[in-house]
């Protein structure tokens, strides 16, 4: 669909605007940056700080957190299995490491296992890859190049971004190890853009001091994703995947150690029982829930499953009060709507504008502070550009780069975008995007240490389900690289549990009939709820109220 009349009217008050706004780039003049002072104020208008948003957890260990009231409905759920209908006496499967999620941590953390001796079962919800890393745009941090850079500038821009509520060992953790994990992509031939002479291209992303995202395009998780796929998929006899086989429930053995977990093959309609000695969640993030009914920049499958499973067996769960909105979702096309527009737009200059093509914020603030203040221009002063389906956005003004680096930079440095735009007839070398704050990623999860750790023996986190590392507010390059250093360590210490301190036992659920009395216990009405959600269900036009299964049968089939 290509831009209406009615905005192409509106587009000519960004043109008009535009030439003094390259000017000013030109000669190195920003927007002001707000003071702290004035980050307060507008981060009022985040929908972290709206309370009807949320609701506490009345059962669990994280009982009386105050969470995403769409978390909360599936916490305040039954299982999708009958504990006492199924025998765990027989497994399908029995392997050294059972993975639960095939994206960038699960694939990392399965390399690293098998290089430490484990044999491996990925066990992944739609085809392997099919996640959020591969959908990941801007780049990757790392302190690898710059003479006045080092992981400590990455560790205070880190903690400074998560208003310095991160856990300091996890981040810690994951700027000391960001140059051996670009290091190690590199070694398995992911091809990042780089200068005619070899030297790896940086670039600014939000809240970053220092040039440190390295990018491959506007690709950057695809090329990631492909790259370690690719390895995995190299090594058969020791990584197994199983596709379309979500996880819907964890085992814990008569010992108190995860034992593996229940499978589901969404194609045949059966449960598959793994063994495992060591387990490891990746099962990403929670976007496709549509908190407050935000737009989401997610893959399909994105619908917290892992938080569910560990919560029932006992982890605890941080940081999840607060959900990052990414700044740039496309708005407009419809067909694009909540579709990532890269921060590596703003850090190469173009600038974010009103209805009237004013500058109103500083481009590379801190995302939860960028997406406020786009909230604010089109809800709290009314400068948002009104859109056919009765939404409103501001512009991103793309053109700015080709006219600031020359002309065909947005071609080459962003083909993705370049091209799915032209499929609706929309040129951003030459026209603006439309966007507005889209839900794009978990910021908490489940409770780890440095070493991937849960508190349930046997069972390891990596990625976007654990919480901590980000603080309340993840920066730009910091996601692409949590999946490949967790992962990474994750399958590392997952391999040496299964050889030195699995404890074997009888499997069981008791851990899930405990829950399941727990719930009736505080009153909570479940309401025929039955969790982990699996798939959303677009079908009904309240996303959340209609799931693969409806009510508690103890079974799907």
């Amino acid at each position: 669909m290509a831009y209406t009349p009615e905005l192409r009217k509106l587009i000519k008050r960004v043109e008009k605007t535009r030439p003094a706004r390259v000017e000013r780039k030109k000669r190195g003049e920003e927007f002001p940056a707000q003071s702290l002072k004035e980050r307060e104020d507008i981060l009022k208008y985040h929908p972290d700080f709206k309370d009807e948003g949320r609701s506490e957890i009345r059962v669990g260990p994280s009982k009386g957190y105050k969470i995403s009231n769409e978390i909360v409905e599936l916490l305040h759920a039954k299982s999708r299995v009958s504990p006492d209908l199924l025998d765990l006496s027989n497994p399908d499967y029995e392997i050294d490491i059972l993975i639960i999620g095939g994206g960038g941590a699960g694939t990392s953390a399965a390399l690293m296992a098998r290089e430490n001796g484990a044999k491996v079962i990925i066990a992944t919800k739609l085809r392997h890859g099919d996640a959020n890393t591969m959908m990941a745009e801007g780049g990757i941090q790392a302190a690898t190049k710059n003479r006045k850079d080092s992981p400590y500038y990455h560790y205070l821009d880190a903690m400074g971004g998560g208003h310095f509520t991160n856990v300091p060992e996890l981040v810690e953790t994951l700027v000391n190890d960001a140059p051996l994990a670009l290091k190690w992509l590199e070694s398995l031939g992911t091809m990042f853009s780089k200068f005619d002479d070899g030297r790896l291209k940086t670039m600014h992303g939000g809240g970053t001091s220092r040039r440190r995202m390295h990018y491959a395009g506007d690709i950057t998780g695809a090329e990631i994703m492909r790259t370690i796929r690719d390895e995995a998929r190299n090594h058969k006899d020791d990584i197994r995947v199983l596709e379309f086989s979500p996880a819907v429930e964890l085992i814990v053995n008569e010992k108190g150690h995860c034992a593996g977990a229940i499978l589901y093959n969404l194609e045949t309609e059966e449960y598959i029982i793994v063994k495992a000695k060591a387990t490891i969640i990746a099962t990403g993030g929670s976007g496709r829930l549509h908190m407050q009914n935000f737009m989401t920049t997610n893959h399909y499958g994105a619908t917290a499953d892992g938080l569910i499973m560990a919560y029932r067996a006992g982890v605890s769960l941080n940081f999840l009060h607060t959900v990052q909105y990414h700044p740039t979702g496309a708005v407009f096309p419809e067909q694009a709507e909540g579709l990532l527009i890269t921060e590596k737009f703003r850090g190469a200059g173009a600038n974010i504008v009103n209805i009237d093509g004013e500058q109103f914020v500083y481009e590379r603030e801190p995302r939860d502070v960028e997406a406020s203040t786009i909230i604010r221009e089109c809800k709290g002063v009314g400068k948002g550009v009104p859109i056919p389906a009765g939404k409103f956005g501001v512009w991103l003004d793309s053109p700015m780069i080709d006219i600031l680096k020359g002309k065909g930079t947005i071609r080459k440095e962003f083909p993705g975008k370049w091209i799915l735009f032209k499929r609706y007839d929309i040129d951003i070398t030459k026209d603006p995007m439309l966007i507005y704050p889209t839900l794009h990623y978990q910021n908490g999860g489940l409770e780890i240490n440095s070493k991937c750790e849960t508190s349930l023996p046997g069972l390891y986190a990596g990625g976007e389900v654990s919480g901590g590392i980000h603080g309340e507010n993840r920066l730009m390059g910091n996601s692409l690289l949590d999946v490949t250093v967790f992962g990474r360590i994750a399958g590392k210490a997952a391999a040496g549990y299964a050889k030195t301190k699995f404890r074997d036992g009888k499997l069981t659920l008791d851990h899930v009939t405990k829950y399941h009395k727990e719930l009736e216990k505080e009153g909570v009405d479940v309401g025929g709820r039955v969790s982990p959600m699996l798939l959303p269900d677009y079908s009904n036009p309240e996303v959340r109220e209609k799931q693969l299964t409806t009510k508690y049968l103890g079974t799907i089939r």
